[in-house]
């Protein structure tokens, strides 16, 4: 048993009037200790719902990113003019709407914009349909490729994937301890924050409530994080939704706010006010397909609204309206399909290459 932890459990698991919020630095400690697995199941399975119970603060969530910087795995630095962009996202993956997350990464690769996603299997509590399992479904598998051999792929595609079970198994291990306590500890928010990159990054971190948005802006700003959107996306995805106005935060560098609020209303650009459901895989990934042929479909709508916001927030593009013609032409011309093709020709090399070797 850890005495320290046990310090750290009880401050955090006192009870509503006794309990006490957790220094950045305490919060560090608190994780590294959780991820080498120096608490004891115990302790960790207590620590994961006493500090759900009392919710977490952006000072806390600040000091479990370091820990995950400290043990994690990262992408190096590529030789781009874009700031590469990270996409937080659930880990446990969508159960009633259609993602397009996967699409829009294409879309802004073939546009020049790097992007790195992360992410695991089925995990608890929801267990939905992980990113993972939708890239196998287009024909890219990062599930078996090491971190050299992601970067390669990333250096060469500008797309990148961390797969935990692959690249951070110290990580992967917490998700027993999730489904054992049936709710998502604070991890699952820090989470969405997380930058497996060495360089300069912009992150983009969806969320559900509101009040994790606030918890957002405070680690961000903790940690001198200078460039992210937080969106309240479909399912706390990335994925802007089109049955209600999308509420985005954008940081500010040269303003006293801590950040710029966008109200963006489907109608406004065209749209209609319907999410695509998730009816099965298959019906997604045949959807998918569709839209990378560039066919009209209630899916394509969803990939030119988010693909018109992502191509602007990058800075690809001046506007929003210009930013989904510009993801239309890219999706009609078959440009986001080469960049696919590219994608999956690429890990192919990589792979035989490592194959030839051994």
């Amino acid at each position: 048993m850890s005495n320290a932890f046990r310090d750290l459990l009880k401050k955090v698991g006192s009870g509503n009037h006794t309990s006490e919020n957790l220094t950045r630095e305490e919060a560090s400690a608190a994780t590294r200790m959780i991820l080498l697995q120096e608490a004891t199941p115990a302790q960790i399975g207590a620590f994961l719902i006493a500090h759900r119970i009392k919710r977490p603060i952006g000072e806390e969530l600040a000091g479990m990113l370091d820990a995950y910087d400290e043990l994690g795995p990262k992408l190096q630095p590529i030789a781009t003019k874009q700031r590469v962009f990270v996409l937080g996202l659930p880990y446990d993956g969508r159960s009633r709407t259609a993602p397009i997350s996967p699409i829009t990464a294409l879309l802004l690769c073939a546009a020049g914009q790097p992007v790195i996603m992360h992410g695991g299997d089925r995990l608890p509590t929801k267990y939905g349909l992980p990113l993972v399992e939708i890239w196998q479904g287009l024909g890219v598998d990062w599930t078996s490729l090491s971190l050299a051999q992601t970067q390669q792929v990333f250096e060469a595609t500008g797309l990148g994937f961390i797969y935990l079970p692959q690249h951070f198994p110290l990580a992967q291990r917490l998700f027993e301890y999730r489904d054992q306590i049936g709710k998502r500890p604070p991890f699952a928010t820090m989470e969405l924050m997380w930058c497996p990159y060495a360089g300069d990054a912009h992150i983009v971190a969806g969320y559900v409530h509101p009040p994790t948005e606030g918890m957002f802006q405070t680690a961000f700003a903790v940690r001198g994080t200078q460039h992210f959107t937080t969106v309240k996306g479909l399912e706390g995805s990335c994925d802007l939704p089109r049955d209600r106005t999308a509420i985005i935060g954008l940081s500010t560098l040269n303003s006293d706010e801590p950040i710029e609020r966008l109200h963006l209303v489907p109608r406004d650009y065209g749209f209609t006010t319907k999410n695509v459901p998730l009816e099965s895989t298959t019906q997604l990934l045949n959807a998918m397909q569709s839209v990378l042929q560039g066919e009209p479909s209630e899916l394509m709508q969803t990939a030119l609204w988010n693909g018109g916001f992502y191509l602007w927030r990058c800075g690809v593009c001046p506007d929003i309206q210009s930013g989904i013609a510009k993801a239309e032409a890219f999706l009609k011309s078959g440009a986001v399909t080469q960049q696919l093709q590219k994608i999956t020709q690429v890990i192919g090399l990589v792979t035989r290459s490592l194959a030839q070797r051994a």
